[in-house]
């Protein structure tokens, strides 16, 4: 399906999914480096699988679609529903260090909405980095897939960037990584628009006992 959209738009998701966004989204590696240190991801070929999986799995069936909701409650100025997908979206972290990336940079974000004006709907002590990059599409009039092909972008890319340290990866490598995964993009945004509410969610095993080693490993590059 081809995104139409204007000019303004296209510029304001490209800020929103910037790796310039000072969102702190590079401290982060989501497991990635225990599971690097334990011997999963000796090369390209490994993280590409890796990041796959998340893909169609933990941002298919859990970030994308709750995204959309968010997203689609920020547009109709329903704060309730807001917040009720804020907190739908942080239950479904399924450990401390994950929850405390998505809040972290959730806050960070609210953050720098409130510097540049932008409308908060609601204000909160723990705010995922969905709902915030929800009200700020919202803001900027951005249409559903373009948001999430903004989101599921500046992922895709943090991740990448990761593995290039961690792995470690060159370059090429980790150019080679974007160009197969970003062709699976579409069809993820097709999946994650169709579900409904009762199929969100979504448990990677693997993702969260790395997760939870992390917090007990003894040299540590990321916070998560």
């Amino acid at each position: 399906m081809a995104i139409i959209t204007t000019d303004l738009a296209l510029l304001r998701v490209l800020q929103l999914s910037s790796a310039a966004l000072p969102v702190g989204g590079y401290a982060f590696s989501q497991g990635m480096e225990t599971a690097t240190e334990e011997g999963w991801l000796p090369d390209a070929g490994a993280v590409t699988d890796w990041l796959c999986l998340q893909l169609q799995l933990g941002q298919t069936r859990v970030d994308l679609p709750l995204l959309a909701r968010s997203l689609a409650a920020a547009h109709a100025g329903n704060t309730e529903s807001l917040k009720l997908w804020n907190d739908y979206t942080l239950a479904c972290r399924e450990t401390a260090e994950l929850r405390l990336t998505d809040a972290a940079m959730g806050d960070a974000l609210a953050r720098l909405l409130r510097h540049l004006r932008v409308p908060m709907a609601f204000e909160s002590d723990e705010m995922s980095f969905v709902t915030g990059f929800a009200m700020a599409s919202a803001h900027y009039s951005l249409g559903p897939r373009v948001a999430l092909n903004g989101y599921v972008w500046a992922w895709l890319e943090n991740q990448v960037a990761a593995a290039t340290k961690l792995v470690p990866l060159g370059q090429s490598a980790a150019q080679a990584i974007l160009n197969k995964l970003v062709q699976r993009i579409p069809s993820a945004l097709d999946r994650a628009l169709e579900l409904t509410d009762e199929q969100i969610g979504a448990s990677l095993p693997g993702l969260t006992m790395v997760s939870c080693w992390h917090e007990n490993q003894y040299c540590r590059l990321f916070r998560s």
